[in-house]
C-alpha cells in the first residue's frame, strides 16, 4: 500500500540516535549519520568516535559487521546538504525545546516536499517542536519515540500533531512494524507518552516500597520481576540499567507537565534517588547505583546509611512455593490472596498501579489496548496493567480498590456493571486487538478443538487452513525429546499419505529450540544403554533426511535461540523463514559433544559449495571457517549474520517482525507447491578432503590450545570434529555421499558419551544452563 523508506539521515549521533541509525540500516536503508562539527582538523570526529563506540556495545546494534557499511557519517556545516535526498530524516539531538526547533527550521530549508520528518523525542511535546513551521511541513512531522536499545526492544511509539496527515501516520504503522519489525502504538501528544509515564510510575511505586513501607531492594526486585511476568531486572535493577540520572530527568521533567494528575506526587524525585545520582552512583554505567558488583558478590545499598551491604534474607512467606505455579494467571492469583508481607506489597503494588492505568484513559490513550502493548513491547511485561486486572478478576480489583480508597475512572464506573468493554458480550476489562491478516495466532487457532489434528503430550499437528499444516513443538524450552521426534516421524506419515500440502515446523515460543533434550539422553548414558542412544542417533539422522528430501514442502519458522540439534532439524528443512532476531548455532562442543544428526554433513557440504571449484585449495577456506564456527560453538548474532556461517541457506526468508514468521512460511508452503514442488536431488558426490585438511584443522587448533584459548579437552574435541569434516581415515581428497559422513557423525558421537569429561559438561549444563570449559 505505501512505499517503504530506502534512505535515511539520522541527526545526532549519541547513544540513541546511532542505535536508530544501526536499526535503519539493518532494515537495509542507507543512512546519513550526521551530528555537530568538532573543533579539530576533523569536523567528523565527534560523530566517528561516537560511531565507534556504539560499533563496540554488547549486545551489537547491528545484524552483522558489515551492515554497518550502510551507514554514512557526517557533520552539520560540511554535509547537511544530503538531507536534500532522504526519505526520511530523525531528530535525535539533545532534549532542549529551543535546539530542536532551530535545527528543524534548518531541515525544512533542505529536504524535499516528499520526506518526511521525525523526532524521538521522550519528554518534549511534539507539537512544539515544529512550531513555526510550515503547513506541508507540519503534515509530514510527527514524534517516533524508539525505546533504547532500538533493535531488541519491540515498542515503536508514533506521536502525530493535530496537523499530521493521516496517510503519513498509516505509512509510519506499516513501515515500522513490516521493515523495521516494531510494535506500533500510536500515542498522544501527553507528557512521557504512553509506556515511559506508565512505567515510570510503577518504578516509582517500587521506590516508595522502599523508602517508606520497610522492604528491601531484594524483596522489591523479588516481587516486580519474573514471578509476575515482569524481567527479571524488576524495579531496580531497571533503573540501574536505564541510568538513575536519567530517570531522575525523567521525573523532573514529568513532575511539572502534570499539573492535573491526581497522583502527581509520586513523581516527586526521593531524597535517596537524588544523593545517589549527587554521588555518581549512576547505575549500571558507572558500576554502582542501587546495586554494586563487589567481587563475585552482588551488594545492594542501604537506603539510611548509604553503605553496600550483602543481601539479606527475604521474608516473604511461602514465596518459593508461588513461584513454581508454572501459570502466570494462577500465580498472580496466588500472590494476591496471599496473607503475608508478600501478598500485603503486591495488592497495594498493583491496586496502585492498575487504577492509575485505568486513569489515564482518555488521556494518554483511548482504550486499553494502547497501554497494554506498550508496557509488554516497551518494557518486556508478560501481561499489561489491563490483562493483569482480568487476570485477576475485574470485580476483584474493583471491590479492593474501593476498600483502599484508590480513585476508579470515570470509564470504569460507566462500562456496565460488570465492567463490560466493547459490545457488552465479553464479561472483561479489555477489548483483545485483532491479529493483522499476515500474522497467525496460534492460541487463538488453539482454541478451536477442530485445528488440532494430531497431538501428543509433547507436540502436535495443527491446521494452518488452505491445507497447510503446523507442527508445534510443546516440550519444555522447546527441546527435541524423544516424544517430539516421535512426534515428527508421525506427522511425516500423515502428511505424505493425507490431504495436506505441505507443512511448517515452527511455535510462537520466545525460542525455536534448545536442542535435544540432554536430560534424556544424559539417562541413558547413565544407565549404560549405549545402544540406545545409537539407535536414537541412526532415528534422528534418518528424520533429518526425510525431512530434507520429503515430496512436500516443509518450512521452518524460526525465531530467538535455535540450538544444537534444532540447528541440525533447521539446516535439513528444505526452505527456512527466519525472524532477523534469530540466534542460531551448532553447539554440541560445549558439552563435549560433537554434532551427529547431520549438522557436520550439512556443514562440509556448504564448504564445498561456497568454494570456486573442487579443488582443495578452494574448500578450505571455507572448510576451515565452518572447523571454527562450530568448534568454537559460535552462535550466529542475527538470521544473517547465520548465512554467513552456513547454518541458513542464502534462500531463506528472513522477516525483520518474528509475528509474521508462521503467516510467511505457511505462504512459501503455498508457493512452493504452487510452483510444482519437487524434492531437492539427492546429494551422492560431496568432496571431502582427507588426512592433510585435517592435519591443519588440528594445527589450527593446537596454536588456540597453545595460546590460552582452549582446554586441553576442546583440543581433543576439536581433533574428533576434524577427523569427521575431513572424511575420517581418507589419505587423499575424495567424492563421499552423505550417508558416508553420517556414518562417520554416529561412529564420533557415541563413544564421546563414555568421556569423563564430556558427561561433567552434561551435568553443568543441565544444573546451570551454562557450558563448562574443562
Amino acid at each position: 500500500m505505501y512505499r517503504p523508506f530506502r534512505t535515511a539521515a539520522v541527526l545526532g549521533a549519541g547513544v540513541m540516535g546511532s542505535q536508530i541509525a544501526a536499526h535503519l540500516a539493518n532494515a537495509g536503508l542507507t543512512v546519513h549519520l550526521l551530528d555537530i562539527p568538532a573543533n579539530s582538523a576533523n569536523k567528523n570526529e565527534l560523530v566517528e568516535t561516537a560511531f565507534k563506540k556504539a560499533l563496540k556495545q554488547s549486545p551489537p546494534i547491528f545484524f552483522t559487521e558489515k551492515t554497518a557499511r550502510r551507514v554514512i557519517l557526517g557533520n552539520f556545516d560540511e554535509h547537511f546538504q544530503r538531507i536534500a535526498d532522504v526519505d526520511w530524516v530523525i531528530e535525535a539531538v539533545v532534549e532542549n525545546l529551543r535546539i530542536k526547533q532551530q535545527l528543524m527550521a534548518r531541515v525544512e530549508s533542505v529536504i524535499r516536499d516528499r520526506a518526511v520528518v521525525s523526532t524521538n523525542t521522550s519528554g518534549l511535546p511534539i507539537h512544539l517542536i515544529a512550531q513555526g513551521r510550515s503547513e506541508s511541513f507540519c503534515k509530514r512531522f510527527l514524534g517516533t519515540h524508539f525505546f533504547n536499545p532500538p533493535r531488541y526492544l519491540k515498542l515503536l511509539e508514533v506521536i502525530p500533531t493535530t496537523d499530521t496527515a493521516t496517510e503519513i501516520i498509516k505509512r509510519m504503522q506499516w513501515f515500522a512494524r513490516l521493515h523495521l519489525g516494531k510494535g506500533v502504538v500510536v500515542a498522544k501528544d501527553t507528557p512521557n507518552f504512553i509506556a515511559n509515564r506508565i512505567g515510570t510510575y510503577a518504578i516509582m511505586l517500587g521506590l516508595r516500597a522502599l523508602t517508606e513501607h520497610g522492604y528491601t531492594i531484594e524483596e522489591i526486585d523479588t516481587l516486580t520481576g519474573t514471578l509476575v511476568g515482569r524481567p527479571k531486572s524488576a524495579t531496580f535493577r531497571t533503573a540501574d540499567l536505564v541510568g538513575l540520572d536519567t530517570l531522575m530527568y525523567v521525573a523532573e521533567n514529568i513532575y511539572p507537565a502534570i499539573p492535573h494528575d491526581e497522583n502527581r506526587e509520586i513523581f516527586h524525585v526521593p531524597p535517596l534517588l537524588r544523593k545517589l545520582v549527587e554521588t555518581g552512583a549512576l547505575g549500571a554505567k558507572t558500576g554502582q547505583g542501587f546495586y554494586k558488583k563487589q567481587g563475585k558478590e552482588i551488594f545492594s545499598i542501604n537506603p539510611v546509611t548509604l553503605v553496600y551491604e550483602p543481601a539479606k534474607p527475604l521474608h516473604l512467606g511461602d514465596i518459593e512455593v508461588i513461584e513454581k505455579i508454572p501459570d502466570l494467571g494462577d500465580r498472580l492469583r496466588a500472590l494476591y490472596q496471599d496473607k503475608g508481607r508478600a501478598g500485603t506489597f503486591f495488592r497495594e503494588f498493583i491496586l496502585n498501579l492498575l487504577g492509575y492505568s485505568a486513569r489515564r484513559i482518555p488521556e494518554i490513550a483511548d482504550s486499553p489496548i494502547e497501554i497494554d502493548q506498550a508496557m509488554r513491547w516497551g518494557f518486556g511485561w508478560e501481561l499489561g496493567p489491563f490483562e493483569i486486572w482480568d487476570a485477576l478478576g475485574f470485580e476483584t480489583v474493583l471491590a479492593d480498590m474501593k476498600t483502599a480508597n484508590i480513585p476508579v475512572a470515570e470509564w470504569v464506573k460507566k462500562d456496565g456493571e460488570m465492567g463490560r468493554w466493547g459490545d457488552g458480550r465479553n464479561e472483561s476489562i479489555l477489548m483483545s486487538p485483532s491479529t493483522p491478516l499476515d500474522e497467525i495466532n496460534l492460541a487463538t487457532l488453539k482454541a478451536d478443538p477442530k485445528n488440532t489434528l494430531w497431538q501428543n503430550p509433547e507436540a502436535a499437528l495443527l491446521d494452518l487452513g488452505d491445507g497447510v499444516g503446523l507442527y508445534e513443538f510443546r516440550s519444555k524450552g522447546n527441546t527435541l525429546s524423544l516424544k517430539v521426534v516421535d512426534g515428527l516421524a508421525e506427522v511425516l506419515d500423515i502428511l505424505e499419505t493425507g490431504d495436506l500440502q505441505g507443512l511448517v515446523i515452527g511455535n510462537s515460543g520466545a525460542n525455536f529450540s534448545a536442542g535435544a533434550n540432554l536430560a534424556e539422553m544424559a539417562m541413558l548414558a547413565q544407565s549404560g544403554n549405549i545402544q540406545a542412544i545409537a539407535n536414537l542417533i541412526v532415528k534422528f539422522q534418518s528424520l533429518m533426511q526425510r525431512i530434507h528430501y520429503f515430496p512436500k514442502p516443509i518450512v521452518a519458522a524460526i525465531n530467538g535461540r535455535v540450538l544444537g540439534g534444532g540447528c541440525e532439524l533447521v539446516m535439513a528443512c528444505p526452505q527456512v523463514v527466519a525472524a532477523a532476531e534469530t540466534y542460531i548455532g551448532l553447539v554440541e562442543l560445549g558439552v563435549g559433544l560433537i554434532p551427529g544428526a547431520g549438522g557436520l554433513m550439512r556443514m562440509v557440504t556448504w564448504a564445498a559449495d561456497r568454494a570456486a571449484t573442487e579443488s582443495p585449495h578452494h574448500i578450505q577456506p571455507f572448510l576451515q571457517k565452518a572447523f571454527e564456527t562450530i568448534g568454537m560453538a559460535k552462535v550466529a548474532n542475527s538470521a544473517y549474520e547465520a548465512q554467513e556461517f552456513g547454518y541458513l541457506a542464502p534462500t531463506t526468508k528472513i522477516v525483520m517482525n518474528s509475528d509474521r514468521r508462521l503467516y510467511v512460511a505457511k505462504e512459501e508452503v503455498l508457493r512452493l507447491e504452487q510452483e510444482g514442488y519437487a524434492p531437492l536431488p539427492e546429494r551422492n558426490a560431496i568432496m571431502v578432503l582427507g588426512r592433510p585438511a585435517r592435519a591443519m584443522l588440528e594445527h589450527a587448533a593446537y596454536i588456540m590450545y597453545q595460546g590460552g584459548y582452549i582446554s586441553e579437552y576442546d583440543r581433543f574435541l576439536a581433533s574428533r570434529l576434524a577427523y569427521v569434516m575431513t572424511g575420517g581415515e581418507l589419505t587423499v581428497p575424495s567424492l563421499v555421499d552423505e550417508n558416508y559422513l553420517l556414518q562417520l557423525e554416529r561412529e564420533t558421537f557415541l563413544p564421546l558419551l563414555s568421556q569423563p569429561k564430556t558427561q561433567e559438561r552434561i551435568a553443568h549444563m543441565l544444573k546451570t544452563k551454562k557450558p563448562l570449559r574443562n
